[in-house]
């Protein structure tokens, strides 16, 4: 099977997608939503409304249209812009609630929810996506977008068993239909891992690095790979993913690196080191404190006293 950097990075900040709720509404409203703490996604599933962020002009959003914020800015949705806003923390005040009704509920209605990432490896993912996507109806992948919303909604409204997981699993593959349409469409000129996801000219060598980064890859494995040569291959790579190739694979082993120094207690330094393509236990901790600021040994220390800490507050 191919190796698919996506899915890998998807895992490693154990991206996990949550319904929280909805509201219908009817007639003019407008509700105010806090910067959320956590990246946010809604979608329009019946109707439209406006969406303005703080500080930006309202965008229009019509039946299917999803947004992800992943930056911590305030935002209104609303069925016009001049209609005074109510505040969302009020709205939905009340121990379990998580949908609400404005009116009538019969012109419009709202679905949302949160991405969670890992505390520690969800940078990965955090750092490198753009503060605002809107997925619009009218793209190609609108049908798939469609038949997810309305699973959800289904899902959601009904008392089957296994509607929760359902909707759980509905949700994470939103998230995922949501990236890959900002890849198909992303105009970003700035660099990074998603942008370089999206590159089919330098794909091949990031399978090779995902697939084996234990092997001892050198600049012209990966632009063969390509069928470009070694300066063609190193300066398309940087210019996309900003970063040079064989720096991006010493970043991809750190990160495996850190995952198995915080999860996998009875591994010894030694194994991981070899795990991730170094031949000598110092050589893989001189690296790993170049780019953690830390020695394996007090990054795992320090994550085992905070597992502990985490462990006793919830006694």
């Amino acid at each position: 099977m191919i190796t698919d950097p996506f899915s890998q990075i998807l895992r490693l900040v154990r991206a996990e997608t949550l319904v929280t709720g909805g509201f219908t509404a009817g007639g003019p409203w407008a509700i105010r939503f806090p910067a959320p703490k956590t990246i946010k996604f809604f979608a329009v599933v019946k109707g439209s409304c406006w969406v303005a962020l703080d500080g930006e002009a309202p965008i229009r959003f019509a039946t299917g249209d999803v947004g992800l914020l992943s930056a911590p800015r305030a935002f209104v949705l609303a069925s016009d812009p001049d209609v005074t806003p109510v505040d969302a923390m009020t709205l939905f005040s009340g121990v379990g609630r998580t949908t609400a009704q404005l009116g009538d509920g019969g012109d419009f209605a709202h679905i949302g929810g949160h991405v969670l990432l890992d505390p520690a490896s969800g940078r990965l993912l955090a750092d490198v996506l753009p503060p605002w996507i809107h997925v619009r109806a009218s793209l190609s992948a609108a049908a798939t977008f469609r038949w997810l919303l309305d699973r959800l909604v289904e899902e959601r409204a009904s008392d089957l068993p296994g509607a929760e997981l359902a909707s759980a699993q509905l949700a994470q593959l939103l998230f995922i239909q949501i990236l890959r349409a900002h890849l198909a469409g992303a105009q970003d000129e700035s660099g990074g891992w998603l942008r370089a996801l999206s590159d089919p000219r330098i794909a091949p060598a990031l399978r090779l690095m995902h697939q084996d980064p234990a092997r001892a890859w050198r600049l012209e494995d990966f632009a063969a790979a390509c069928a470009m040569s070694r300066t063609t291959f190193a300066e398309r790579f940087r210019s996309v993913a900003g970063i040079a190739p064989l720096a991006y694979l010493t970043e991809w082993r750190m990160r495996l690196a850190e995952q198995a120094l915080r999860n996998e207690d009875g591994k010894s330094v030694a194994l991981i080191a070899h795990s991730v393509g170094y031949a000598s236990e110092s050589a893989f901790s001189n690296a790993f404190k170049r780019e953690t600021g830390k020695s394996p040994k007090s990054y795992r220390n320090n994550n085992m006293h905070k597992r502990s800490l985490t462990q006793l507050e919830d006694v």
